[in-house]
């Protein structure tokens, strides 16, 4: 319990100010009751009000906000279904982990508290911890925990984040139920997000929580919304669960939890008990209290199964749960310890099917094979159409099929890790390069003849046009062959590419270059040489400068900014560039992908125009307009084609993608179906990477046979 006779450690923050209610303004010893008339001369009267209840523009606000998220998550429990049927009970109990520090360090019993307890709530302690318990205590735990810090963990497929939803549904309740306004503005609006996105090393806590609030929804929008969602969260007005913290790298997940320490606000992580106990290890956030969710107990996954049947039950249903009650160690009971199977189960099988052959222990004798069935219908249940659900954008066979080719994939590569940027290795490069290389040799055979038309007349266009075109589609088509190889993953971003230290070294050699053009080739010309003819013509060596000392190079590989810049020159890159956008944020393996694509496609027109303008100015200059432009202009378009769609890898694997959907059947639009499999509980996002959510799936779906 917190010492009433101790001052607020902080006053501002709303979790230590009265509980009390709001008291009305005292004049002289006398009460102001609020709304009277005051009469002034004769038969004058002025109303006069005072409302004692104002709100602030920032209880507006959270209020507001609980209104939004209370919207978003019960329309999300329902797709989930983790209301309707009635969901499955919740239970936890203190891990024994080495995922947080002492409980005692999280109740802060005799020492001073970080947060008092909300309205409505009792202190936490250790004792009521050790308990453990189910949803009702979860919450008790949540807002009386005096640090604040509270860790889901579990292993796969325990219920995590179903428990998160759960609660941050109570937390929502539990404020909405508090009739004072004052006492409403001491409890926090709990709002769950991912990890995706945060750079702790650039962005606080409360700065990235604000700019997704902003994103996230639409009274935060604008740069006044997003600083008054910072405003909240600095004031402790909202408390952050943090879901999925387990799909970051290692590295990057510890310096977000060290990160997490100074937050202003509580705090919820839910992770894997795995990762967070390697976490830990790297930096353990202080003051958490490790509360592990429970396996199912026969019981409830009952109660759970024949809730939503008439009745009484079919007579399948009915054997199966009597099964369940009567052998509580049963191959079945023991399949049926996470939320995951008990739903795969009522998904999968209709209530006049004979679910109860689950029971013959001599077609399951263990809970694997038990597992391995239920399994073997996740697809399925996953993309059938179900009322109150989005339709599906794929058939369950077309899905069954694309996920299952996915996981012999894998398998044969003995990996888990999904890495887009390795799909273009999955099918044959020489459809793809004579794509590419029809492409380029249209793109650049046109603007060729056309100039050479002009230049040298019909003939010599009909001779050297068509030349052109097929020279440069051939050597495009033998540039894109590259991409069929296994390469790790160049930039992800706009700060790989143009990180400080190489644009300093760009814009020095850009000035550097410019002066020396002037002072050396000036007295040359008949005519000297303007100053800002040299800037100019001088720009792009630059700009490959920036390109070349940065993680740029690929961009400019094969084109005349990309000279004699190898492998030897790789340490020079290494010191002028930072750390990976992808490894010190954590970014979605769908938005890598489009990033690459927008990121090279942009720069490779910035590319072509950089040669362009190495060339036009100067040769225009010396020889004219007619005879400068055209060369230029040939070897812009051809750099920027190379350094764009040729050597991109997202184009690369978008292009497979279509070889795939070819000759295996497997959607068109191969990241967009990923990205929807992992909204599905299929997939997991770790960085930019995909990987199935439980190993075994993809075990099962490597072993199915051929549909």
């Amino acid at each position: 319990m917190t010492d009433p006779d101790r001052p607020a450690e902080r006053p501002d923050r709303p979790a230590e100010r009265s509980d009390g209610p709001a008291q009305p303004p005292q004049v002289s010893g006398n009460v102001f009751h609020g709304p009277t008339a005051l009469q002034v001369g004769a038969g004058n009267t002025m109303n006069v009000r005072y409302d004692v209840n104002s709100r602030s523009p920032l209880d507006a606000s959270a209020d507001e906000l609980a209104a939004a998220v209370r919207r978003q998550w019960q329309q999300e429990a329902g797709l989930r279904r983790l209301l309707e049927p009635a969901p499955l009970p919740v239970r936890w109990q203190v891990s024994v982990r080495r995922a947080a520090g002492r409980v005692t360090g999280a109740t802060a019993e005799g020492a001073r508290a970080r947060f008092t307890p909300l309205p409505g709530v009792v202190a936490a302690t250790r004792d009521s911890l050790r308990l453990g318990g189910g949803l009702a205590e979860l919450h008790a735990a949540y807002g009386g925990l005096a640090s604040g810090r509270l860790l889901l963990v579990g292993p796969p497929a325990a219920g995590k984040t179903a428990a998160a939803v759960l609660l941050l549904l109570d937390a929502l309740q539990h404020r909405a139920n508090t009739a004072s306004p004052d006492r409403r503005a001491l409890i926090p609006v709990p709002v769950m997000l991912s990890p995706h996105g945060w750079d702790p090393a650039a962005e606080s806590p409360a700065e990235w929580a604000a700019g997704r609030l902003s994103r996230e929804y639409t009274l935060f929008r604008g740069r006044d919304g997003r600083a008054r969602a910072l405003e909240l969260l600095e004031a402790g007005r909202v408390s952050l669960f943090l879901d999925a913290l387990d799909e970051v790298p290692g590295k990057l997940r510890a310096a977000m939890v060290s990160a997490l320490e100074a937050a202003d606000f509580r705090l919820v992580l839910v992770s894997r008990a795995k990762e967070a106990v390697l976490t830990a290890k790297r930096s353990r956030l202080g003051g958490a209290v490790a509360l592990e969710i429970l396996p199912v107990r026969p019981a409830d996954a009952a109660a759970y199964l024949l809730g939503p049947l008439p009745e009484p039950p079919p007579p399948a249903w009915d054997r199966l749960a009597r099964g369940l009650l009567d052998t509580p160690d049963s191959p079945l009971a023991q399949a049926l310890t996470g939320p995951l199977a008990i739903s795969l189960l009522r998904d999968a099988h209709g209530d006049s099917d004979p679910v109860d052959e689950l029971l013959d222990t001599g077609r399951f004798p263990t809970a694997r094979s038990v597992e391995d069935h239920l399994l073997d219908h996740a697809v399925t249940a996953a993309y059938t159409a179900r009322p109150g659900r989005p339709r599906p954008r794929h058939s369950p066979e077309a899905a069954d099929r694309a996920l299952r080719h996915l996981a012999v994939r894998l398998t044969e590569q003995g990996t888990h890790d999904l890495l887009w940027w390795h799909i273009p290795t999955w099918a044959d490069r020489r459809p793809r390069a004579i794509a590419i290389g029809s492409v380029v040799g249209l793109l650049y055979g046109v603007p060729a003849f056309l100039m050479i038309w002009h230049m040298t007349g019909l003939v010599w266009a009909c001779v050297l046009g068509p030349g052109s075109a097929l020279g440069s589609g051939f050597a495009a088509g033998l540039l894109s062959r590259r991409s069929g190889d296994p390469q790790p993953l160049p930039s992800a971003g706009w700060r790989d590419i143009f990180g400080w230290s190489a644009v300093r070294a760009g814009v020095v050699q850009w000035l550097l270059t410019a002066v020396t053009v002037w002072l050396l080739f000036g007295p040359l010309t008949d005519t000297p040489l303007p100053a800002w003819l040299c800037l100019l013509a001088t720009a792009p060596t630059g700009f490959g400068t920036i390109l070349v000392y940065g993680r740029g190079y690929e961009l400019v590989a094969g084109t005349v900014l990309g000279a004699g810049t190898g492998s030897w020159f790789d340490k020079v890159r290494d010191d002028h560039s930072g750390p990976p956008l992808v490894d010190t944020r954590s970014i979605g393996p769908r938005d890598v992908w489009l990033h690459h694509i927008r990121l090279r496609l942009l720069l490779g027109l910035l590319v072509g125009l950089s040669v362009a303008l190495l060339i036009v100015p100067a040769a225009t200059w010396m020889n004219g307009f007619w005879a400068g432009a055209p060369l230029g202009v040939g070897a812009g378009l051809w750099a920027g084609l190379v350094a764009g769609p040729v050597n991109n890898l997202g184009v690369a694997t978008a292009l497979t993608a279509v070889q795939l959907s070819a000759a295996e059947g497997t959607p068109v639009r191969l990241m967009s179906f990923l990205e929807d499999a992992r909204r599905r509980n299929l997939l997991r996002a770790t960085g930019p990477a995909y990987q199935f959510r439980h190993a075994r799936l993809q075990e099962r779906l490597a072993a199915a046979p051929r549909r």
